[in-house]
């Protein structure tokens, strides 16, 4: 079927709306963009968050003590709609996306904005804000590029070489998964709501992992754990590339090629869904008999990712621990390129990253 530019941006703003990950991003735009949103927003969210912590105020006396301001769904929703969208500042979107994957949680319960972005009243509001982000990010529904790159969190003269061994990486994952998950089902109870947490990753970890821009494998990270200096490493590829494109995508890798891992994730993803059930992921080693490499698209991610995936009637599933235009390699199709690697930096307090000029650079 044929979809023009029109069907295609709809698509694009459904899939945005639908994901957490998009909803999140387009709230924390409108709230950097306009000031009665963001206030608002900071109020709501702290009284959705599961754990919202303290507020700590400073005034002269008890007098000087002010109530908390206090909004309703609907308000929230109704600032939104006022926001000013007429021109779309693409590097606050670029903010607002970061901002989005590095918050993405898999181990606990959404936080307090994720929250407010889900309300009905607040996500109707914010389709308005995803139909204008969608055009201004053109790689949203980018396949799997020739140049890829991978990164190294050390220093170029202490990077290692690339993972040049899938198959071993497979078998030991695989063989990893099937012993936790038969430990979890005798040792953990069965009760979603006990305090457990294990294995919470949807992909094997190991294996060579590539992006399609150098700024998007250092900015767009999940659970950053706060690296100030990479090595980034080119990549070509070669062989066939299966495309994650939407959550359906998803249940179709698990239904094609499942692995149960009910008793190991039940616990980790039942905070972050609230489904209790059963659950699965694809069995890595057996995509690798047909596939060479898995490419995540940016809206597969930002529609998908950290959200329950119905797979069918009795199991779900959640993409966990895969960053948004990220591709998987099942085999050893991928080469480093010789253009050379080079070495990154960023300050303590920004997540922005800049090359680093060394000697004999030209």
């Amino acid at each position: 079927m044929i979809v023009g530019q029109s069907g295609l941006m709809t698509n694009l703003t459904d899939a945005l709306v639908r994901g957490p990950r998009g909803r999140r991003m387009c709230l924390e735009y409108v709230a950097r963009t306009d000031e009665a949103v963001r206030t608002a927003v900071f109020w709501v969210g702290h009284e959705q968050d599961p754990n919202p912590g303290v507020l700590l105020r400073f005034v002269g006396d008890a007098s000087d003590r002010k109530q908390d301001p206090t909004y309703t769904d609907d308000a929230v929703a109704a600032l939104i709609d006022g926001a000013d969208l007429t021109e779309i500042r693409v590097d606050i979107v670029r903010d607002s996306l970061q901002r989005s994957v590095d918050l993405a949680r898999y181990w606990q319960e959404p936080d307090g904005e994720d929250v407010v972005a889900a309300l009905p009243v607040v996500r109707g509001a914010l389709r308005r804000v995803a139909e204008r982000l969608v055009a201004a990010i053109p790689e949203l529904t980018a396949t799997r590029g020739a140049v890829q790159w991978a990164v190294d969190w050390r220093p170029l003269n202490d990077a290692a070489p690339l993972e040049s061994a899938p198959a071993a990486v497979l078998a030991e994952w695989t063989r990893a998964q099937r012993e936790g998950e038969a430990r979890a089902a005798r040792e953990w109870p069965a009760d979603p709501r006990a305090n457990v947490s294990g294995t919470w990753w949807s992909v094997p970890q190991r294996l060579l992992t590539t992006r399609g821009s150098v700024l998007d494998a250092l900015e767009l990270v999940e659970d950053f754990l706060g690296w100030e200096i990479a090595t980034v490493i080119p990549v070509r590829g070669a062989g066939e590339t299966l495309e994650i494109r939407s959550p359906d995508d998803w249940a179709h890798l698990c239904r094609a090629y499942p692995m149960e891992v009910t008793a190991s994730r039940r616990h980790d993803w039942f905070r972050v869904t609230g489904r209790d059930g059963r659950w699965l992921i694809p069995d890595w080693q057996r995509v690798s008999e047909r596939w060479d490499a898995v490419h995540l698209t940016m809206v597969g991610y930002l529609s998908a990712a950290t959200q329950l995936i119905d797979i069918d009637a009795e199991y779900g599933s959640v993409i966990g621990g895969w960053g948004p235009d990220s591709t998987i390699w099942l085999t050893d199709a991928a080469r480093e390129w010789d253009q050379g690697r080079e070495q990154w930096t960023r300050p303590k307090d920004d997540w922005r990253w800049t090359r680093l000029v060394l000697p004999g650079d030209q």
